[in-house]
């Protein structure tokens, strides 16, 4: 039994640095410093600390005071990891963290000169013991903030705290020669002790387990947002190739890349977040608090590249077999239908002057959109005008083999900074809108070789200016 005490540090050693090696991965090495990361830290210093009690007998004895600084720095940094998994780590903490190690070393050094062995022992004992509890506290934390807990990990704490206590107790009633050392400690208390340091290594596999299970969890998260951002990138596809489809002419190819763009920008931040987040998991740097942060960005994105789609899914298709000869006023008095509940709504009136026999060439529904959009506009301006008389004017003639449509309100109309662009893609003066409406306008009518265009209306107000070839 003479070396058994060294053999079995040897073996727990081997054991910690095989700990220290397999869960190497989690752990990128630039990032060994970070909160998330002092679990590995505290390893790393156990397993120092048992290879130093190993070698100490045959090296130098005094190693014995840099095994046990080791042994309580480790505990010291798992209780700081354990306060980083809900409570952010700052510079400062990080620095007092490392210079608490020098006090404890000194003492202990203190001790190795003066005091006994069962002094020695209490001390280390009563470190141990605080910073076991003080990991209780922080995971009791975690409870109250409904964050799961690494249930295993409470369970060693506790079987640390009671098997190093009873080490302490049962040194005082045996009460050993105060010249003795670690490696003639009576057999009881070597009994106690070594059943402890057992509890000591399922801690860190408990922690490494559980780390293990955050990052397949926030893995899941990010699998299942790459497949709604996938579904997303094929939905452009499908759009970008429906616009090229329909718009045949420079102008409208331009559109179609504006469109292009304008998705580009929310799916190409998703992508980049997913490339980023896929990037974390390899080297295993994917913490809580940043995948929250990331997938938080995915979501914005995803929703923000969801309402375009959506808008715009049910303006191009192919319906080019359905160009017929329409009579222009039928088209308007549908669209004042569909929109008289809100006209009376605001106490709106219409004047409406249209001529006989205006016959255009246009997929009705196209043409009855654009007059709708147009009426909205008009009617969205006058529910916040301080007009007594709110106004709706419709004028529709024919001129030479030209349509002209005139639709005007007597609002407040454009404001000078958005005529300009007015007609652009995503471009809008309401709070709340794409910018689609009359982008689309403009679009329908350049198609069947139309024209449109905004004036301010006498007095006040806004008046849009359509003309339409005329099918006779």
């Amino acid at each position: 039994m003479k070396y058994a005490n060294e053999l079995f540090f040897a073996v727990t050693s081997i054991i910690l640095w095989g700990l220290v090696i397999g869960s190497k991965h989690l752990i990128p090495a630039k990032k060994i410093v970070q909160p998330e990361s002092f679990w590995y830290i505290a390893l790393i210093l156990e397993a120092f600390c048992f290879t130093f009690f190993a070698i100490a007998p045959i090296v130098q004895i005094k190693l014995i005071a840099l095994a046990n600084i080791c042994h309580l720095g480790g505990y010291l940094y798992l209780a700081a990891y354990c306060r980083s998994l809900s409570n952010p780590i700052t510079p400062q903490f990080k620095r007092l963290l490392l210079l608490a190690l020098l006090p404890i070393g000194l003492i202990f050094e203190f001790l190795m000169q003066y005091g006994t062995f069962v002094q020695r022992v209490s001390f280390v004992i009563a470190v141990t013991d605080l910073c076991l509890v003080w990991q209780l506290i922080e995971l009791k934390r975690l409870h109250k903030l409904s964050i799961e807990l690494p249930t295993f990990l409470i369970v060693t704490i506790f079987g640390e705290i009671i098997l190093a206590t009873t080490r302490l107790i049962l040194l005082f009633y045996l009460d050993p020669p105060s010249t003795i050392h670690l490696y003639d400690e009576p057999y009881l208390t070597t009994a106690v002790r070594w059943v402890w340091f057992a509890f000591t290594i399922l801690s860190y596999v408990a922690v490494i387990g559980y780390a293990s299970k955050k990052i397949t969890i926030e893995n899941t998260q990010s699998l299942r947002e790459n497949q709604k951002i996938t579904e997303l990138l094929k939905e452009k596809e499908r759009l970008v190739y429906s616009l090229m489809k329909v718009n045949k002419t420079a102008a409208t190819g331009a559109l179609s890349a504006s469109i292009a763009h304008e998705l580009n920008q929310p799916l190409t931040a998703s992508a980049l977040n997913i490339e980023f987040l896929s990037a974390k998991l390899e080297k295993g740097l994917l913490n809580s608090e940043l995948g929250k942060k990331v997938l938080g960005s995915l979501d914005a994105d995803i929703q923000r590249a969801t309402t375009i789609v959506t808008a715009l899914r049910s303006i191009f298709n192919d319906d080019d077999l359905n160009i017929k000869e329409v009579q222009l006023g039928n088209l308007i008095v549908k669209a004042l239908d569909i929109i008289k509940p809100e006209i009376n709504s605001k106490d709106i009136q219409v004047q409406l002057r249209v001529d006989k026999d205006l016959l255009i060439k246009a997929i009705p529904i196209e043409i009855e959109q654009v007059i709708l959009n147009l009426f909205n506009n008009a009617t969205d301006a006058l529910a916040n005008s301080e007009m007594q008389k709110r106004l709706i004017t419709i004028d529709a003639t024919k001129v030479g083999q030209s349509i002209h449509l005139i639709i005007a309100d007597n609002g407040k109309g454009v404001p000078f900074e958005f005529k300009d662009q007015l007609f652009e893609l995503l471009s809008t003066t309401k709070q709340t809108g794409m910018g689609l409406g009359l982008w689309l306008c403009k679009h329908i009518i350049t198609r069947y070789g139309g024209t449109i265009k905004y004036e301010d209306a006498i007095g006040s107000g806004a008046k849009f200016l359509i003309t339409l070839p005329s099918a006779v």
